[in-house]
C-alpha cells in the first residue's frame, strides 16, 4: 500500500513537471519584430556624428527603430549618389553593424 502511495505521488509530480516545461517553452518563442519610422532630426546625438565621421559625404535617407525580442536596435539607410548603405544602431547610439546589401530588381540600376 505504502509503495503504491509514493509511485503515485512520484507519477503526479512528474507530469506537473512535465506540464510546466511545456509552459515554459511555449513563452520563450520568438516575437515578430515590430518597426516604426524615426524622423532624421529625431535621430540621436551619437548616430548623427558617426555617420558624419565614418561615412562622410553620405546623406540620412530614412530611418526606423525595430524593436525584437525586446532589444531596441536602429536602422538607418545613407546614400552617396547612387550607392546606399544600411546601418545598425543599439539603443544608446552605438554603431552595431552594417547590413549587407540586397540585390533586387527593383533596386538595381541598368548601366547603358
Amino acid at each position: 500500500m505504502i509503495m503504491k502511495r509514493v509511485i503515485f505521488i512520484l507519477v503526479l509530480m512528474m507530469s506537473v513537471i512535465a506540464v510546466n516545461a511545456q509552459a515554459t517553452k511555449t513563452q520563450s518563442t520568438k516575437t515578430k519584430p515590430t518597426h516604426a519610422v524615426v524622423q532624421v532630426a529625431d535621430l540621436q546625438k551619437p548616430i548623427t556624428d558617426n555617420i558624419a565621421k565614418d561615412y562622410a559625404g553620405y546623406t540620412i535617407k530614412s530611418a526606423s527603430s525595430v524593436t525584437s525580442n525586446n532589444v531596441l536596435t536602429y536602422q538607418v539607410v545613407i546614400a552617396k549618389g547612387s550607392d546606399t548603405e544600411t546601418l545598425v544602431y543599439d539603443k544608446s547610439g552605438a554603431f552595431v553593424k552594417k547590413l549587407p546589401k540586397t540585390t533586387s530588381s527593383h533596386h538595381s540600376s541598368k548601366k547603358k
